[in-house]
């Protein structure tokens, strides 16, 4: 039997989400797990595949996963949970078609970038935005690959910015994406935002046949993987119990960090001015 998962993980100790040899990844870990539970006792037979790779630093809140298994029982998120490490987690499951392939049969792939507001022109970021919906060839948008040359054609069907108290969120939507590209596009919108390039240049770029410029990708640490959509949609089972427990789990770390995040700002300094210690 083929099953699906849905999990998520938050990147910041992971070397990405594809298996490495002597490094720390998402399927790694995930792998080991299967195998504990003897989900899986035979890797070559059991074909661990993903809807997508994500890099280091990366984070996923619905990475889709697809293996086989003689023990489909035991392919449940609250048991493989009680095993995986707390950056890593199984939310939902489903049994799917033994010809299903999470990264070929992906029509829609969602991501957001979030990064702090500071000064940037949202209304100028936005008007960016709009010239990269479409079919474009973004070549200057990744790493070329000399050895393996492939299509750099990619069709972004949405692209929106919205600004929500201290910082921006940056969603994007495509049929599939080359390496880099979405941490590209954001470095580029940031540029247009800060003013140091217009909008013009944004053309330019996309427009690789008669114009080639290397572009630095934005941090990994404020992209997430949101969502991957299928036609037909897998008949999900989500696990409540998995959806509570970890919800509850970042409730309590994201009060944490609001918390680390007011003190670490205390320790910026202000030389010029006398510092108020009341």
């Amino acid at each position: 039997m083929k099953v699906a998962l849905k999990i998520g993980y938050e990147g910041t100790h992971f070397s990405g989400s594809q298996i490495q040899p002597d490094q720390r990844t998402v399927e790694g870990e995930l792998l080991k797990v299967l195998q504990e539970t003897e989900v899986i006792t035979d890797i070559d037979a059991a074909n661990l595949s993903s809807s997508g790779r994500t890099d280091a630093g990366v984070h996923s809140i619905s990475q889709v996963v697809t293996f086989f298994t003689d023990n489909p029982r035991m392919a449940i998120p609250r048991i493989l949970n009680s095993k995986l490490p707390r950056d890593v987690w199984a939310w939902a499951y489903a049994e799917v078609p033994d010809d299903f392939d999470p990264r070929r049969h992906a029509i829609h792939r969602k991501y957001r970038y979030i990064l702090s507001a500071d000064e940037y022109d949202i209304s100028k970021m936005r008007d960016a935005a709009k010239l990269f919906i479409g079919e474009h060839n973004f070549s200057n948008f990744t790493k070329k690959d000399k050895k393996n040359p492939r299509s750099t054609v990619r069709q972004v069907e949405k692209l929106d910015i919205r600004s929500q108290g201290s910082v921006i969120k940056i969603d994007i939507v495509a049929n599939a994406y080359l390496w880099n590209m979405i941490r590209k596009i954001v470095s580029a919108l940031t540029l247009v935002g800060n003013g140091t390039r217009d909008i013009d240049w944004i053309s330019k770029m996309l427009d690789p046949e008669n114009y080639e410029e290397g572009i630095e990708p934005a941090p990994a640490y404020g992209l997430i993987f949101l969502d991957v959509q299928y036609n037909p949609e897998p008949e999900w089972v989500v696990d409540c119990y998995a959806v509570k427990h970890t919800n509850d789990f970042f409730t309590r770390e994201a009060n944490r960090f609001r918390i680390i995040s007011t003190i670490l700002e205390q320790f910026v300094m202000q030389p010029e001015k006398e510092m108020d210690l009341d």
